[in-house]
């Protein structure tokens, strides 16, 4: 009865040309012994499918050999990093494939700088002339423009009191030498001179710490014996800052002495300015 089975097992695969399953289904064999029965008997021709896998992998070698990395060949091809690896590993990126990519980059950017070149060219002369057209519009400032900036800067940008720490000191803090400049000029309408003030940076340790406080003098004409002593900040080299560089200056701190009426009055037009936004008609001589 084996003998008959194995013979009949046989038949089918080579004379019907049928699959395993096939014949399982027509002689109720298990897997297992049907596999056992055809062992050395080649599998039909149509039941050879190609593996979906290796028409990919054979892409990826071509990628290879275009110099694409592990990385590149895997986004293209949809598949795993460690898979394309596997795929690639045998075949080393040389120097003269990378030299080549970084040709084709450059040419790329060369050619993109081209295309967008008149645009950005109408781009800039639209600004200029955008800034022109404001920066006339602004004409000049008379005391009462002086003290409204001032107290909107400062509200923006200055420490305010909380209701759990009535605080009432004029302090300001900036990194831009225009906006400080502004404010300077704001408390000098005030009755505070520069050399009333006092003044620190701040600044990370990794930059030219003395040379930021220099900086800072000279740039908005401060006396360098108000300076205190600066606040200098750890570096942590794992933050990854953009604050780096020659232009780096840090941060400076302008601190009002005996300012708590003048803060008083910061807070009293930023008042009148909230209910002129909300709104209500402003205030004229008190009433």
């Amino acid at each position: 009865m084996g003998d008959a089975t194995e013979s009949e097992v046989r038949r089918l695969r080579v004379e019907e040309e049928l699959s395993v399953a096939q014949i399982r289904a027509r002689t109720g064999l298990g897997r297992n012994r049907v596999y056992e029965l055809l062992r050395g008997v080649p599998p039909p021709e149509w039941t050879r499918r190609p593996r979906a896998k290796d028409e990919v992998r054979a892409a990826a070698l071509a990628l290879r050999g275009e110099g694409l990395s592990v990385g590149a060949i895997a986004d293209r091809l949809g598949v795993a990093k460690s898979t394309a690896y596997l795929w690639v590993r045998h075949l080393p990126l040389d120097a003269t494939g990378e030299a080549e990519r970084a040709r084709r980059r450059a040419h790329s950017k060369r050619m993109t700088d081209a295309r967008w070149a008149a645009h950005r060219e109408a781009r800039d002369a639209a600004r200029a002339i955008a800034h022109d057209e404001a920066a006339a519009s602004v004409g000049s400032l008379t005391e009462r423009d002086l003290l409204l900036l001032g107290a909107a800067i400062y509200w923006c940008e200055g420490t305010k009191a909380k209701p759990w720490r009535r605080d009432y000191r004029v302090t300001f803090v900036n990194s831009d030498p225009g906006l400080l400049g502004l404010f300077l000029r704001f408390l000098e309408a005030c009755g505070f001179g520069r050399d009333t003030l006092t003044y620190r940076v701040a600044i990370h340790e990794s930059a030219d710490v003395e040379g930021a406080v220099r900086w800072w003098a000279e740039e908005l004409d401060l006396p360098v014996g108000r300076f205190l002593r600066t606040n200098v900040k750890r570096h942590n080299p794992t933050t990854l800052r953009r604050n780096t560089g020659e232009g780096y200056h840090g941060c400076l701190v302008i601190d009002v002495p005996r300012s708590r009426e003048l803060y008083w009055r910061i807070e009293g037009m930023i008042s009148e300015l909230f209910r002129f936004a909300a709104g209500a008609e402003p205030q004229i001589d008190g009433r």
